[in-house]
């Protein structure tokens, strides 16, 4: 299964996809798309769009993973990101990718094994689990690789409770598109 985490924003959307198997997860490609400040917003978005569709036909994963959005204290910059946050949706939605959603907490605990763990330690245990000789760069990038992770675990356990169902099932049944 093919996995691309988004890290949702207007200045720099990180992405990270991941290859994973049960227990097993590898780093395939992790990356930031950046906008130029001096663009207006729906010029931002449109490259936002724009490059999403690169990077869903390039790879073709079998799902995507976002984090949900949290507003800090900036309503202002929230709604732009929830406004690349729609179109990154939109991307996904239109090349029939499934979209899965967690919240901050949940990728520390599926990461991190805590529901309020430091950013710093999400970004040490998501090298660790992936055997990576350094954190992702830039940590945007390294947010959504750890997004794609969450995915990942949080899924792959669940194969493992289908597979046991089924007498005989080794393997699961991976989505293809034509």
């Amino acid at each position: 299964m093919v996995i691309l985490g988004i890290d949702p924003g207007f200045a720099i959307v990180g992405f990270g996809i991941l290859e994973a198997d049960r227990n097993a997860q590898r780093l395939l490609r992790c990356g930031a798309i950046t906008t130029p400040a001096g663009v207006p917003l729906p010029g931002r978005l449109r490259q936002i769009f724009e490059d999403m569709h690169q990077l869903l036909t390039t790879f073709r994963p079998d799902a995507m993973a976002v984090e949900e959005l949290f507003f800090n204290q900036n309503v202002t910059t929230g709604i732009g990101v929830a406004q690349a946050r729609g179109v990154i949706l939109l991307a996904a939605e239109q090349e029939g990718v499934p979209i899965f959603e967690y919240s901050p907490s949940q990728v520390k605990q599926a990461v991190a094994g805590y529901g309020k763990a430091e950013k710093r330690q999400v970004m040490e245990m998501t090298r660790k689990l992936l055997r990576l000789s350094a954190v992702p760069k830039p940590d945007d990038a390294a947010d959504a690789v750890a997004i794609a992770l969450c995915h990942a675990r949080s899924f792959t356990s669940r194969l493992s409770l289908l597979d046991s169902a089924r007498p005989g099932s080794g393997r699961y049944a991976a989505r293809t598109r034509s």
